[in-house]
């Protein structure tokens, strides 16, 4: 069985859906009626951008070309997350950057290489969208995780202060940061793997069956892309941390001046 294709007539029908939440949203004023119409123009011109894009990548199959596209996707990964935080690209861009490339790689061909065992191991078919599904989770917990951690530091600077003067190391003094860091971003996430197919089948895992897949296929799959962005997304948040760390603080151990230049 084969996957039922959308006609654009029918994907313009399929859109019109959009008319209930735009609605309620200019109903009571929320503000957030045009920043909607927008962020949907915007999702609907790049997906058919990235769409032609992939048609060609696809067919080109080329590893230097495909790696050539997860580069771009760890810059523009990279540059959301400082906009996102408003945290300056002198102090984050580097640690940002090593750390969502150093973990797409790590993970991404580890479940490659060492799970799906492809003919190709730079197949464009596996190596595109399993890095993208990285990327894009790696980017959501790392930027709820960073602006924790360095807010916390910046509202708890006597904490810091008091747990260094009183013998801890560097590392052992923002132990606590970290930890609020990753409870903030990691909670939703745990508590989304508790009740995945009890309570709502994933994404990846409907647009598999959609897509012809048997469910017992589908449901390996979705385990695995699961275990793949929660550890992915650890791994980028520790190796982002220590990395930014090393330029957050003077020689004394106080914060430095970290936001400020990553604004919309």
């Amino acid at each position: 069985m084969g996957t039922i294709d959308i006609s654009y007539f029918n994907l313009f029908t399929g859109l019109l859906l959009l008319v209930i939440p735009f609605f309620y949203l200019w109903k009571f004023k929320t503000g957030l009626l045009k920043p909607a119409v927008i962020g949907t123009l915007r999702m609907i011109v790049q997906l058919f951008l990235i769409g032609m894009y992939l048609k060609y990548l696809f067919l080109w199959n080329s590893p230097w070309i495909n790696f050539l596209w997860v580069i771009v996707m760890v810059f523009v990964a990279g540059q959301t997350a400082l906009v996102r935080t408003r945290l300056k690209r002198s102090i984050l861009l580097i640690p940002v950057s090593v750390g969502f490339l150093c973990s797409v790689l790590l993970v991404g061909m580890y479940f490659i290489v060492i799970v799906l065992r492809p003919d190709n191991i730079f197949d464009a078919q596996y190596l595109i969208p399993i890095f993208g599904i990285l990327m894009g989770n790696m980017l959501s917990s790392n930027v709820i995780a960073l602006n924790t951690y360095y807010s916390g530091l910046k509202r708890e600077q006597q904490l810091y202060s008091y747990l260094l003067g009183n013998g801890a190391t560097r590392q052992e003094a923002q132990a606590p940061f970290i930890r609020q860091a990753i409870i903030k971003s990691f909670s939703p996430l745990i508590a989304n793997i508790a009740v995945m197919g009890l309570v709502a089948l994933p994404g990846t895992m409907i647009g598999q069956i959609l897509g012809g897949s048997s469910p017992n296929v589908a449901i390996k799959y979705q385990m695995m892309i699961m275990v793949i962005t929660f550890t992915a997304s650890m791994l980028s948040l520790m190796i982002t941390i220590s990395l930014a760390s090393r330029k957050s603080f003077d020689a004394y151990g106080k914060l430095l001046q970290v936001t400020g230049e990553s604004k919309r």
